[in-house]
């Protein structure tokens, strides 16, 4: 059974096969398919932080994804309890499209700016902060102070009988 068959009759006289509302439908959805995540979502919004937050009985470790980045590019400030990570990404497509006799058909590396704000459990002394970027990976470091460390006590935990 063809979806013509759900089309009155006196519909179909006199128009194209491209005229039909469920040809029109199922080309849309097909591009809506092909183009997921191109069209949908804000290629100036893309830029965002994939980071790990670790910690051991000493200090918290934030390591954050910023490829193609440098240390000029990237802004670590403390405040309080309070660390936040900034920075731009620049774009290269301006100077590829100048290019002669390059036509780009796709561009997916992203570029703008991004901002990331994480709380810790503890008031942060900036002063015993470090941040080091090297092959495109941030590190942030950053020590307990005395009475955080001092809180922490372990239980032991054990198996019920």
């Amino acid at each position: 059974m063809s979806y013509q068959d759900f089309l009155p009759a006196s519909w179909l006289r006199g128009r194209s096969r491209t005229d039909n509302p469920l040809v029109t439908l199922r080309k849309e959805v097909d591009s809506l398919f092909d183009n997921f995540g191109n069209d949908i979502f804000p290629a100036a919004s893309d830029v965002s932080i994939r980071s790990n937050v670790s910690e051991t009985d000493q200090e918290f470790c934030v390591t954050a994804e910023l490829p193609g980045l440098t240390e000029a590019d990237v802004d670590v400030s403390v405040t309080g309890d309070r660390i936040v990570i900034k920075g731009e990404k620049k774009s290269e497509k301006e100077d590829r499209m100048a290019e002669e006799g390059r036509q780009f058909h796709r561009i997916e590396r992203t570029s703008g700016a991004f901002e990331r704000m994480m709380v810790l459990p503890f008031s942060i002394d900036p002063d015993t902060v470090e941040a080091v970027v090297k092959d495109g990976v941030l590190t942030v470091t950053i020590p307990k102070p005395p009475e955080a460390v001092a809180q922490t006590t372990k239980i032991k935990v054990s198996h019920a009988t």
